[in-house]
Protein backbone atom coordinates (compact mmCIF):
# COMPACT_ATOMS: atom_id res chain seq x y z
CA UNK A 1 0.00 0.00 0.00
CA UNK A 2 1.22 3.31 -0.83
CA UNK A 3 1.97 6.07 1.16
CA UNK A 4 1.27 9.09 -0.72
CA UNK A 5 -1.57 9.72 -3.51
CA UNK A 6 -0.91 11.10 -7.08
CA UNK A 7 -2.77 13.56 -8.74
CA UNK A 8 -2.94 14.55 -12.14
CA UNK A 9 -4.53 17.66 -13.89
CA UNK A 10 -4.87 19.05 -17.50
CA UNK A 11 -2.02 21.47 -18.83
CA UNK A 12 -1.77 25.13 -19.34
CA UNK A 13 -1.78 24.16 -23.43
CA UNK A 14 -5.12 22.03 -23.34
CA UNK A 15 -6.50 24.71 -20.87
CA UNK A 16 -5.89 26.96 -23.76
CA UNK A 17 -7.23 25.02 -26.00
CA UNK A 18 -10.49 24.56 -23.98
CA UNK A 19 -10.62 28.18 -24.09
CA UNK A 20 -10.59 28.25 -27.49
CA UNK A 21 -13.13 25.75 -27.78
CA UNK A 22 -15.62 27.61 -25.52
CA UNK A 23 -14.89 31.39 -27.08
CA UNK A 24 -15.62 29.48 -30.87
CA UNK A 25 -18.84 28.28 -29.33
CA UNK A 26 -19.97 31.58 -27.12
CA UNK A 27 -19.33 33.61 -31.00
CA UNK A 28 -21.58 30.77 -33.23
CA UNK A 29 -24.37 31.71 -29.61
CA UNK A 30 -23.79 35.42 -30.60
CA UNK A 31 -22.79 36.13 -26.70
CA UNK A 32 -20.38 37.20 -24.63
CA UNK A 33 -18.85 35.34 -21.32
CA UNK A 34 -16.34 34.42 -18.82
CA UNK A 35 -14.30 30.95 -19.68
CA UNK A 36 -12.64 29.82 -16.69
CA UNK A 37 -10.15 26.48 -17.29
CA UNK A 38 -9.11 25.11 -13.31
CA UNK A 39 -6.78 22.30 -12.40
CA UNK A 40 -8.22 19.30 -10.18
CA UNK A 41 -7.67 21.12 -7.02
CA UNK A 42 -9.50 24.50 -8.19
CA UNK A 43 -7.11 26.12 -9.08
CA UNK A 44 -7.21 28.34 -12.03
CA UNK A 45 -5.21 27.29 -15.21
CA UNK A 46 -6.41 29.58 -18.02
CA UNK A 47 -9.35 32.34 -18.21
CA UNK A 48 -10.92 34.61 -20.57
CA UNK A 49 -13.17 37.25 -20.58
CA UNK A 50 -14.68 38.25 -23.36
CA UNK A 51 -15.48 41.69 -24.60
CA UNK A 52 -18.82 42.85 -22.90
CA UNK A 53 -19.21 39.97 -20.95
CA UNK A 54 -21.18 40.72 -17.40
CA UNK A 55 -18.74 41.45 -14.92
CA UNK A 56 -20.21 39.85 -12.20
CA UNK A 57 -19.91 36.40 -13.89
CA UNK A 58 -16.33 36.74 -13.72
CA UNK A 59 -16.27 35.22 -10.37
CA UNK A 60 -19.45 33.20 -11.11
CA UNK A 61 -17.16 31.09 -13.80
CA UNK A 62 -14.19 30.59 -11.87
CA UNK A 63 -16.25 29.79 -8.85
CA UNK A 64 -18.06 27.50 -11.14
CA UNK A 65 -15.11 25.62 -12.02
CA UNK A 66 -13.57 24.94 -8.24
CA UNK A 67 -17.21 24.08 -7.43
CA UNK A 68 -17.06 21.14 -10.20
CA UNK A 69 -13.50 20.17 -9.76
CA UNK A 70 -13.55 19.82 -6.04
CA UNK A 71 -16.98 17.90 -5.80
CA UNK A 72 -16.23 16.05 -9.06
CA UNK A 73 -19.65 17.41 -9.91
CA UNK A 74 -21.62 19.57 -12.38
CA UNK A 75 -22.55 22.30 -10.45
CA UNK A 76 -26.30 22.66 -11.79
CA UNK A 77 -26.23 18.84 -10.24
CA UNK A 78 -25.53 19.62 -6.70
CA UNK A 79 -28.34 22.91 -7.08
CA UNK A 80 -31.35 20.44 -5.60
CA UNK A 81 -29.95 18.92 -2.74
CA UNK A 82 -28.53 22.46 -2.30
CA UNK A 83 -32.06 23.56 -1.56
CA UNK A 84 -33.87 23.99 2.20
CA UNK A 85 -34.30 20.19 2.84
CA UNK A 86 -31.74 18.70 0.52
CA UNK A 87 -28.82 16.68 2.11
CA UNK A 88 -26.60 19.32 1.30
CA UNK A 89 -28.56 22.53 2.64
CA UNK A 90 -26.04 25.32 3.13
CA UNK A 91 -23.14 24.31 0.68
CA UNK A 92 -23.69 27.27 -1.41
CA UNK A 93 -22.23 28.92 1.47
CA UNK A 94 -19.36 26.75 2.40
CA UNK A 95 -16.02 27.21 2.20
CA UNK A 96 -15.78 30.86 1.88
CA UNK A 97 -18.78 30.98 -0.33
CA UNK A 98 -17.30 30.08 -3.16
CA UNK A 99 -19.34 27.21 -4.21
CA UNK A 100 -21.80 27.42 -6.98
CA UNK A 101 -24.94 25.54 -7.04
CA UNK A 102 -26.09 26.46 -10.48
CA UNK A 103 -26.00 25.49 -14.05
CA UNK A 104 -22.95 26.20 -16.30
CA UNK A 105 -19.79 24.16 -13.92
CA UNK A 106 -18.31 20.79 -15.39
CA UNK A 107 -15.64 18.54 -14.08
CA UNK A 108 -13.04 17.30 -16.71
CA UNK A 109 -12.62 13.56 -16.27
CA UNK A 110 -9.84 11.45 -17.36
CA UNK A 111 -9.84 7.46 -16.92
CA UNK A 112 -12.38 8.07 -14.26
CA UNK A 113 -10.00 10.67 -12.33
CA UNK A 114 -11.00 14.24 -12.12
CA UNK A 115 -8.24 16.30 -13.94
CA UNK A 116 -9.38 19.52 -14.40
CA UNK A 117 -13.01 21.77 -14.70
CA UNK A 118 -14.93 24.03 -16.78
CA UNK A 119 -16.89 26.82 -15.72
CA UNK A 120 -18.94 29.23 -17.76
CA UNK A 121 -20.87 32.35 -16.78
CA UNK A 122 -22.26 35.38 -18.82
CA UNK A 123 -25.44 33.69 -20.47
CA UNK A 124 -28.67 32.43 -18.83
CA UNK A 125 -28.45 28.82 -17.03
CA UNK A 126 -29.32 26.89 -20.37
CA UNK A 127 -26.60 29.16 -22.39
CA UNK A 128 -23.45 28.52 -20.07
CA UNK A 129 -24.37 24.80 -19.37
CA UNK A 130 -24.69 24.66 -23.31
CA UNK A 131 -20.93 25.95 -23.75
CA UNK A 132 -19.69 24.17 -20.47
CA UNK A 133 -21.00 20.73 -22.35
CA UNK A 134 -19.51 21.80 -25.22
CA UNK A 135 -16.16 22.60 -23.70
CA UNK A 136 -16.42 18.84 -22.05
CA UNK A 137 -16.46 17.16 -25.54
CA UNK A 138 -13.75 19.00 -27.19
CA UNK A 139 -11.51 17.74 -23.74
CA UNK A 140 -13.07 14.26 -24.72
CA UNK A 141 -11.68 14.82 -28.20
CA UNK A 142 -8.54 16.48 -27.37
CA UNK A 143 -7.63 13.92 -24.54
CA UNK A 144 -8.36 10.75 -26.45
CA UNK A 145 -5.96 11.96 -29.19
Amino acid sequence: MSLFTTSSSINADLARKLIAAGEAKLHEMGLASNIAIVDAQGFLIAYLRMDGAPLPSIEHSINKGYTSALFSASSASLGKDAQPGGSLYGLNITLNQRVIVFAGGEPLIHDEQVVGAVGISGGTAEQDQQVADHVVKAFKSLSAA
